[in-house]
């Protein structure tokens, strides 16, 4: 029986789907952008104004509230993680009193 070797069409397929990129999320509708422009107001603006009415429908303020989210809230995952908090920590307490010393001047004479 043969071994190893080439098989056609194996391995990853060529262009498999991703994982929704970040900039994905912070787009936003153009019918949002439109509504914005003519209340003269930012998109999140206009979105936290419609989110907070109560008399607009409740599936309006729903989309608003999911479109507004990636504007006010990070994800989780983003910004600084534990390591990277912990090093800037201890990067500030290494300066100051508790700095390394220079080292020794060494002179041939």
């Amino acid at each position: 029986m043969a071994r190893g070797g080439y098989r056609p069409n194996s391995g990853k397929p060529k262009k498999t789907a991703t994982k929704r990129q970040a900039t994905d999320a912070a787009k936003v509708p153009a019918d949002i952008k439109a509504e914005a422009k003519a209340a003269k107001m930012t998109p999140l603006e206009y979105m936290i104004r419609v989110m907070n009415d109560d008399t607009v429908d409740d599936a309006r303020r729903d989309r608003m509230a999911i479109a507004a989210a990636p504007f006010v809230h990070s994800r989780k995952g983003e910004g600084a993680g534990k390591k990277d908090e912990r090093a800037s920590r201890a990067k500030d307490a290494a300066s100051g009193k508790f700095s390394p010393a220079a080292p020794p001047v060494k002179v041939v004479k």
